[in-house]
C-alpha cells in the first residue's frame, strides 16, 4: 500500500510547491484532478492532452520529486440532463481518458452521473424510495434509457485510450451511490467499471465497510481515506438523510472528519487488512474534507494517523507454518 492525497485540499498551492510539500511529508503518491467538479489548481486535461510541451513538463515535475500520480481524478455528471452542462464534463471526461493514456496512468476517478427523471428534466434527480410507483418508472428510464448506454460508450472511448481501470465514488446523489448499484452497472458495462472506496459516504449510510469491500472484492480499483462522525443524538430525532450545509456541524446528523476522528482505530485497522485480504494492495489516496481543521492540519493528521496502519511491506513466507 502506498499513500497518496487528493489534490483539492492543496488547490491553493502550485502543482511544484504541493509535490514539494508531500515529498516532506513522505506521500509518495498524488491523485491529479485535471476537470470537472476537481477543477483544474494543478492540471487542465483539456489543455494538456493537446499540448505535449506542457505534457512532458507535468511529468518532468512528478520525477523531480520522485513522487508517482495514482490516478487522474475528473469527477463530474456526463449524463446531467442540461446538455451543455454534461457536454462539458464529458469534455473533461474524455480529455482525461487521452492523457491519462498520453502519460502513462491506466486509472480514472469519476461519479457514475445522475440523470433528470425523463427526458424534459433540467435538473438530476436522485431517488431514495420506490413508492409512489413513478420512482421505479423514473430509475427504469435513468438505467435503462441514459446511464447504462452512456457507460458503454465512455468504456469503449476510455479503453481506447488506455484506460484500464474507471473507479467510481459511490456517492449519494448519483445512481451509483452503494456497493449493490456499482455491481449493476458494472454487470451491464463491464469490468473496466469498479469502485472508488469511499468509506465517509457509505458509514453514514449505515454499511458496514469490512463488509462492503468482502462484499466488492476484485472490483475495488480505488480508495479515498476519508472519515465520518455520525451525530448519533441529531439522527436518533432526523435520520441520516440531511440536507443541511456541511458548515452547520453542530445540527447536521453526520460530518466529514480527518482520519481517525470519526472511526475508531480498531475499524481502521480491520478495512485496511480486509482490503489486502481481496487483493487490495495499492493506493491509500487521503481526502481531506474537514470542516474542523485547517487544510494542513487535517491532511498531516491523515497522513501520521495513517503511516502507522498501513501495510507497506510484502508478508514474504509463513515461517511458522
Amino acid at each position: 500500500m502506498q499513500l497518496s492525497v487528493v489534490s483539492g485540499v492543496l488547490g491553493s498551492m502550485s502543482l511544484d510547491e504541493s509535490l514539494a510539500y508531500l515529498k516532506s511529508l513522505g506521500v509518495p503518491q498524488f491523485e491529479l484532478g485535471v476537470g470537472g467538479y476537481p477543477g483544474t489548481a494543478h492540471a487542465d486535461a483539456k489543455v494538456l492532452c493537446r499540448d505535449e510541451a506542457k505534457r512532458n513538463e507535468l511529468v518532468a515535475t512528478f520525477k523531480k520529486y520522485g513522487i508517482t500520480i495514482s490516478a487522474l481524478s475528473v469527477h463530474g455528471n456526463c449524463v446531467h440532463p442540461n446538455k451543455q452542462i454534461a457536454a462539458a464534463f464529458e469534455e473533461d471526461f474524455k480529455s482525461a481518458c487521452i492523457l491519462a493514456g498520453q502519460i502513462g496512468v491506466d486509472r480514472i476517478v469519476t461519479f457514475s452521473g445522475c440523470p433528470g427523471s425523463d427526458p424534459t428534466a433540467q435538473q438530476p434527480s436522485w431517488v431514495t424510495c420506490a413508492w409512489p410507483n413513478e420512482y421505479l418508472d423514473v430509475l427504469d428510464y435513468q438505467w435503462n434509457e441514459v446511464l447504462i448506454p452512456y457507460w458503454k460508450e465512455a468504456v469503449k472511448f476510455a479503453k481506447k485510450n488506455g484506460v484500464k481501470k474507471i473507479a467510481l465514488e459511490m456517492h449519494p446523489g448519483f445512481c451509483v451511490y452503494n456497493p449493490e448499484t456499482l455491481l449493476k452497472l458494472r454487470e451491464a458495462v463491464g469490468p473496466t467499471i469498479g469502485a472508488n472506496l469511499d468509506p465517509s459516504h457509505l458509514i453514514w449510510q449505515g454499511m458496514d465497510i469490512v463488509d462492503v469491500i468482502n462484499y466488492l472484492g476484485d472490483a475495488i480499483y480505488y480508495f479515498h481515506a476519508k472519515d465520518t462522525l455520525l451525530n448519533a443524538h441529531n439522527a436518533r430525532k432526523n435520520g441520516v438523510l440531511d440536507a443541511k450545509p456541511y458548515a452547520d456541524l453542530k445540527n447536521r446528523s453526520w460530518v466529514f472528519r480527518t482520519m481517525g476522528y470519526g472511526t475508531d482505530d480498531i475499524t481502521w485497522k480491520k478495512i485496511l487488512s480486509a482490503l489486502l485480504v481481496v487483493g487490495y494492495d495499492d493506493s491509500i489516496s487521503i481526502e481531506h474534507e474537514d470542516s474542523l481543521m485547517s487544510p494542513k492540519e487535517g491532511l498531516e493528521k491523515a497522513v501520521n494517523y495513517l503511516k502507522d496502519k498501513i501495510v507497506v511491506e510484502k508478508p514474504g513466507a509463513m515461517w511458522w507454518v
